[in-house]
């Protein structure tokens, strides 16, 4: 039907250009005779058709994709396969269909629509641009590539009539798939189902964080809570928009600007009611409320506004505690604040307290912290078993900080007796029951201990630094014990994952809170 029968015969207005054959096939001076903002796919290896640099150059308007990952829109069937794969093992597919190849590629092509993940701007050394021509392919590293695709073609299995073991709860399948991508996955299910029962109201101090905005989209996608951010609007939409994120202001989320919110007389009234006394002037009351958004949020949560907060992921922790004493304050009873940081590591879950706030806690308050923090790690479907560390193994020194962890054993042994806690104990006899029974037989502790109670802050915090670093673990927290309120303070530090478990956490322990 055509007497062409080179590549130069055809290129002429080309729209599109898909090669599998060899290096320099497409020339520069081709790629100039193809039509307005050509889709060039150079997919030979490992070196493509035309190398993209170069169709740039000839062709600015080109979007241009290879096999390569070196370059920007790596084309590769590790981004379909697995998944294909996945989906059909997980609904017993008889074959593997046009349907489900179908629906595959129709998920891939709304994902790649989707933000950018965390993980995927870390693996590619920055933050990619949202989706155009320099960012037209999800990456092959992100993580919601396997909770996407793989549903999709499980459900177009069963509807095409090839799955022998359709999927009844696809939630849970999700879950399921979610665990698997996740570390944290396992430990947060019971708090991400609580979040699910019944959505909270959870503000969000720095708002206009980038981390935090990406969080907030994952805590609206996975209804876990009704977000509400703080911060400056065009700050907030700008940023957004170049995260690629979908939520708007007002629609998906509430967006607070305290200089322009009726409510700042109020919040600066009542602030100035609760530090008045403590030397604030109105003045400084306002400036307070002006600049020091986790007041806000404080407030927000004190008033009835909001549910539950996060706040700390700019700044300095005590600083921001400082802000949630003044107005949050402690629980009743309650003696004095601590945190508590969770380790997810190959050998297992561990809590650290305390890690952030008490320099050197007394006895009595080694026992409330740990009390405390026994009643946290329940949340989380796990029974506490507490060791008290020392550098004194059972007696084997008789230093202030080893008379300290003895008297808060005797403590506990009154105001908890349920608990199964032991020590004072070096740290290797905490984790290893031979160890322990071979200095101590008759040791009220069993198996390994997954709660581990430091005798200061120094401790807690190198030895949890120390565990991450070194143990390559995934961390939850810090979890602040002790406040009023479901507040929490983060650090610096904190990922999106991080901050999206928090958010669960804060929101399933303000439910817990209600209930009480």
């Amino acid at each position: 039907d055509t007497e062409a029968r080179t590549l130069g015969d055809v290129i002429e207005g080309a729209d599109i250009f898909l090669g599998l054959s060899a290096p320099g096939v497409l020339t520069p001076e081709f790629a100039k005779r193809m039509a307005s903002q050509p889709l060039i796919l150079a997919l030979a290896n490992p070196d493509p058709e035309i190398n993209p640099d170069d169709a740039k150059r000839a062709r600015p308007d080109a979007i241009v994709a290879t096999g390569r990952s070196d370059y920007p829109n790596q084309v590769n069937n590790v981004l379909c396969f697995p998944f294909i794969f996945r989906g059909a093992l997980d609904v017993g597919a008889t074959e593997i269909n046009e349907a489900m190849k179908l629906a595959c590629v129709t998920a891939l092509a709304d994902l790649a629509m989707a933000e950018t993940s965390e993980l995927v701007s870390q693996a590619y050394g920055g933050q990619p641009a949202p989706f155009g021509p320099e960012n037209l392919i999800p990456k092959p590293f992100g993580p919601r590539l396997l909770t996407k695709l793989a549903p999709a073609v499980a459900k177009a299995a069963m509807e095409s009539g090839v799955a022998r073991r359709p999927i009844e709860d696809f939630d849970a399948y999700y879950q399921k798939l979610t665990a698997f991508v996740f570390r944290s996955g396992l430990l947060m299910k019971p708090i991400f189902d609580a979040a699910r029962r019944k959505q909270a109201r959870l503000v969000y101090a720095e708002g206009e964080e980038r981390r935090v905005l990406q969080a907030a989209q994952q805590i609206i996608d996975e209804k876990l809570a009704e977000p509400i951010l703080i911060g400056r609007r065009k700050v907030i939409e700008t940023r957004s928009r170049q995260l690629g994120l979908r939520m708007r202001p007002d629609t998906d989320f509430e967006l607070v600007n305290i200089h322009k919110d009726k409510r700042f007389r109020d919040y600066w009234s009542e602030y100035h009611t609760l530090a008045g006394r403590r030397g604030t002037s109105p003045e400084e009351a306002k400036t307070v409320i002006r600049t020091q958004h986790t007041a806000v949020a404080a407030l927000m949560v004190q008033r009835g506004g909001a549910d539950a907060m996060l706040c700390g992921t700019v700044g300095r922790f005590h600083q921001h505690l400082k802000h949630v004493d003044d107005i949050i304050g402690k629980a009743d009873g309650t003696r004095s604040y601590s945190t508590l940081t969770g380790l997810i590591l190959p050998s297992g879950t561990f809590f650290i307290c305390d890690t952030h706030v008490t320099p050197d806690p007394s006895a009595e308050e080694i026992a409330e912290m740990t009390r405390l923090a026994a009643e946290e790690v329940r949340c989380f479907g796990i029974v506490p078993k507490v060791a008290l560390l020392s550098r004194s193994n059972f007696g084997t020194s008789d230093t202030p900080s080893a008379l300290k962890m003895r008297e808060a054993l005797r403590i506990l042994s009154d105001v908890a007796p349920e608990l199964e806690v032991d020590g004072e104990m070096h740290a290797d006899a905490a984790l290893s029951e031979s160890i322990r029974k071979a200095v101590l037989p008759d040791s009220r502790l069993s198996g390994q201990a997954n709660l581990l109670i430091m005798p200061n802050v120094d401790a807690a915090n190198i030895a949890y630094n120390l565990l991450k670093m070194l143990g390559g673990g995934v961390t939850l927290g810090p979890i602040l014990v002790g406040a009023a309120q479901s507040v929490h303070v983060l650090t610096q530090s904190v990922t999106v994952r991080g901050l999206v478990n928090m958010s669960a956490l804060a929101v399933a322990r303000a439910h817990a809170t209600n209930r009480e």
